[in-house]
């Protein structure tokens, strides 16, 4: 029996830094060379025999340490609050959170203080579902959605959505839920992987894992392009020979072009079917996605992963500048605003394929995709979420993938929680990986 007295006692937080620029993994034209990283809080509680709450903010490396600080800066909020409530209404910490009349002039609602809400609120929906001993995505699916409208965040949206016009989408989610929740245990949900494309790998290497892919069961895999033209084409022939004209092929430029560039660039490479282009120009040019769209139509517009909040999102929308939703665990300010995100797509009847990756990011977004499956979108068509196949082994609870599918996770919680000896190893800069690589004496003595 839960405690109904207990409080969050301490809110930690870790700077922990994987050396994954050494790989090239992870590598794009507008990030070389990433160490992949995650700002880590554990919330703490005195709950007998109780569990704590974790979640995390994924940064790629220098600065890791600024978002750790703005996770710090919230935990007065947070220390001394009632657990039961707390779980009962994550909501109000949201509003409390992002409402801080000193901390939202940092924002507001974006950057770097916004992803440390992010990080605090999954850390409580964490929580929640492990008192109420669910995967989050099942506790989500298993709420009345009078409720859920409660803790999606749709201030600034009622132009495009009405709490009312929310409460029927749940409303209506919830016809057939039972059954596709066992069809998800049975099968899954599609995925994708992007561990074949990263932009530092060579073509021998880009083939290679691209056969492997499809070996293994992925119908669509994604390549980083936007630094050279040339070896785009190349390594576009490359992998398109490798894959077969029957599996998808997505191309990802992460930011990196001018609008008419994007749309020279994307025609250049149409002769390999892109799927779509993903991030082609700045994450928060609304009305230069919707000119690139128009202009590069049949292969689709992909963007979200660094969008700021729900407001970019809506406006993506409601320009018909996007054709596929790419929400992020760790962007926005966590599960409360992903639920308005996951809501506005539904009413757009746009696709959402989350993105994920990096430092937990698949752990975290599966949650996400699987409750809109469940119980809000109801279908798995046009929709696959991301996987890069790494650093999950950092994990209790990592991702499981089953030809090309995402197993849905079953371990109570948020699936968001850090091995202890991963935490203790790869802690920046006092971890035992990182004490010996940044001894200048190589561990010698005199």
């Amino acid at each position: 029996m839960p405690d109904t007295d207990a409080r969050i006692t301490a809110v930690d937080t870790y700077d922990i830094r994987f050396p994954t620029s050494r790989e090239l993994a992870g590598s794009d034209a507008m990030n070389p060379d990433p160490d992949y990283s995650a700002a880590y809080v554990v919330l703490r509680t005195d709950e007998a025999q109780g569990a704590d709450g974790h979640g995390f903010a994924f940064t790629i490396g220098r600065g890791n340490e600024v978002q750790v600080a703005a996770i710090h800066a919230l935990g007065h909020h947070v220390v001394g609050r009632s657990v039961a409530a707390l779980c009962a209404d994550p909501g109000a910490l949201y509003r409390d959170l992002t409402g801080d009349s000193q901390l939202r002039w940092l924002g507001p609602e974006k950057g770097v203080l916004h992803m440390a809400v992010g990080a605090v609120v999954n850390a409580v929906w964490d929580l929640a579902a492990r008192r109420a001993g669910k995967p989050l995505w099942k506790l989500l699916a298993d709420a009345e959605p009078e409720w859920l409208v409660r803790q999606a965040d749709l201030r600034y949206l009622t132009d495009a959505l009405t709490p009312q016009r929310a409460l029927e989408l749940l409303r209506r989610g919830r016809d057939g839920a039972d059954g596709r929740a066992a069809r998800l245990l049975a099968t899954g949900f599609p995925a994708y992987t992007t561990s074949p494309g990263w932009l530092g790998y060579d073509d021998d290497k880009l083939t290679r894992l691209a056969r492997e892919a499809v070996a293994d069961g992925f119908t669509q895999i994604k390549l980083k392009v936007g630094a050279d033209l040339a070896d785009d084409i190349r390594r576009c022939r490359a992998a398109r020979a490798a894959i077969g004209p029957g599996v998808k092929l997505a191309i990802d430029a992460n930011q990196r072009w001018e609008v008419a560039e994007a749309v020279r660039w994307t025609r250049a490479l149409a002769e390999f079917g892109p799927y779509w282009i993903e991030e082609p120009t700045s994450p928060d040019d609304i009305l230069g996605h919707a000119a690139i769209r128009r202009a590069v139509a049949p292969v689709k517009v992909a963007t979200g992963e660094h969008a700021a909040n729900r407001v970019v999102f809506k406006q993506l929308l409601q320009a018909g500048a996007v054709d596929v939703v790419q929400l992020d665990a760790a962007r926005v300010g966590g599960v409360n605003e992903n639920l308005a995100i996951l809501l506005l797509a539904a009413e757009f009847g746009v696709p959402v394929c989350p993105h994920a990756g990096g430092v937990g990011l698949c752990e975290l977004v599966q949650h996400l995709a699987m409750f809109d499956y469940v119980a809000l979108a109801g279908t798995t068509e046009d929709r696959a979420i991301e996987y890069v196949d790494h650093l999950h082994d950092h994990f209790l609870d990592p991702v499981v993938i089953r030809a090309g599918r995402y197993a849905a996770p079953t371990a109570p919680g948020f699936s968001a929680a850090l091995r202890p000896e991963s935490v203790a190893r790869y802690t920046y800069p006092g971890g035992t990986f990182w004490a010996a690589d940044l001894d200048p004496t190589g561990g010698r003595t005199a």
